[in-house]
């Protein structure tokens, strides 16, 4: 029998008493779609998966998205985004820090995903031996409906520019720089303008939809309004009052919904401290 316990922050739920390994009846998986759309992230301790169960899992949320990044994929399950900071023969294995400023998965797109399935196989710790690597969710429903009045009132219809470039571009831990994007990745990453508040479309929330790592500037707004908005915005979302921090732990499989959620891993550990996530991403549709 499925049991959900709350995080007690904003957001957040572990969800007990489920094996998915096993098949997920109708109706135990819509319980747990409503659970997601409730609290906007939960999780599952103590799982054990392949790859294929993964994906098996993530698709009955829907549609899964194929990352612009092939080469930080699992060999053989292009659906599958590794994150990590595991080196094999000299290469990363994946993205070695992926997400460590506030995002939301894919703004960049057209049609930016609706969810994501996280799957945790190592997680660092320190000499004490506790987790490092935390990840810190915050609920862009709840700090929409924290902003004055007057602010929302201003915020509706504005929308604002995204570009994928904008998060690739940054200077990575250590120095690090990636190489520059192909002229054929660039071209199904294209900026896209998007509302800045969003409904959701199975809840009809209202959602704050700008991030630090890829939201450019308010389309129609001089260069310091826009810059002053976006500042006052983003740094909003992320008051502690909307945040939710999740302690990995290995076998974690955790789900957040994008399209009322925002993210930032925590890099707080190093080699020989690996870290393996193994990430599933759901097809979006156009925000409105």
């Amino acid at each position: 029998m499925l049991s959900i316990r709350k995080s007690g922050a904003a957001l957040g739920a572990e969800i007990t008493n489920v094996d998915l390994s096993r098949e997920t009846s109708h109706e135990l998986f819509n319980a747990i779609t409503e659970a997601l759309y409730e609290h906007e992230v939960i999780f599952f301790r103590d799982q054990n998966l392949t790859p294929e169960q993964h994906i098996a899992i993530s698709r009955r949320f829907g549609e899964l998205e194929l990352h612009v990044r092939a080469d930080c994929c699992k060999p053989g399950y292009p659906e599958i985004f590794v994150v990590s900071n595991v080196v094999e023969n000299g290469k990363p294995i994946g993205a070695r820090d992926a997400g460590v400023i506030w995002h939301s998965d894919l703004s960049y797109m057209r049609e930016p995903s609706w969810g994501s399935v996280f799957y945790a196989k190592e997680v660092p710790v320190d000499s004490n031996g506790v987790a490092t690597g935390d990840t810190m969710f915050a609920s862009t429903t709840a700090a929409y409906a924290a902003l004055p009045a007057e602010t929302k009132a201003k915020l509706q219809g504005l929308k604002s520019l995204n570009s994928y470039a904008k998060g690739y571009a940054r200077v990575r831990k250590g120095g690090q720089k990636l190489p520059p994007l192909t002229e054929e990745q660039k071209s199904k990453v294209q900026d896209v303008a998007h509302p800045v508040v969003r409904t959701h479309p199975a809840t009809g929330r209202q959602c704050l939809f700008v991030n630090q790592g890829y939201t450019t500037k308010i389309i129609g707004m001089d260069e310091a309004e826009s810059d002053a908005l976006l500042g006052y915005l983003i740094a909003h979302i992320s008051d502690q009052r909307f945040v939710y921090r999740h302690s990995w732990r290995a076998g974690d499989l955790l789900i957040w919904d994008n399209c009322s959620t925002q993210h930032c891993a925590i890099n707080d550990y190093d080699l020989p401290q690996r870290r393996l996530m193994e990430r599933t991403t759901l097809r979006g549709s156009v925000p409105y």
